[in-house]
């Protein structure tokens, strides 16, 4: 299972740091990161996030003030977030949060360019807009 392996070093301490929504995690090998939850909400473990196979992600716009309300403790092993969008899904396992902290630059630029590519952005949020309807009168 996520998390289990002997070798994944083990979380010592979790803070949530609402000002600058922040979550700082320490490891037992020393290691310490600060992951924006606008990071941690786009790479969500989460099928919804990351679909059920190579090429079914879904890209998430719009997140650059997402909070997160609460966190619970998963077993042993995991975390999960509850993110201010109704987001609850994604389990944060610590082999995973140890990877994203290890990565997060070359994550957080790839992530920038898939936005950039997209046309989309932080701040709004595409997957949530209402689906475009042609008509109108064409005076606004």
């Amino acid at each position: 299972m996520a998390g289990l392996d002997r070798k994944t070093p083990i979380p010592t301490e979790i803070k949530l740091h609402q000002k600058s929504r922040e979550m700082e995690i320490s490891f037992d090998d020393g290691s310490n990161f600060r992951l924006s939850f606008e990071f941690l909400r786009v790479y969500s473990p989460s099928a919804e996030v990351r679909g059920h196979g190579p090429g079914q992600e879904t890209l998430q716009t719009g997140k650059r003030n997402v909070e997160i309300k609460a966190l619970e403790p998963v077993g042993n092993y995991a975390v999960l977030p509850f993110f201010s969008d109704g987001h609850d899904t994604g389990i944060y396992s610590w082999d995973l949060l140890y990877s994203l902290g290890k990565n997060r630059e070359e994550l957080w630029a790839e992530y920038l360019a898939r936005l950039d590519a997209a046309g989309a952005n932080r701040d709004v949020d595409s997957t949530t807009l209402p689906p475009k309807t042609g008509g109108g009168c064409g005076k606004h």
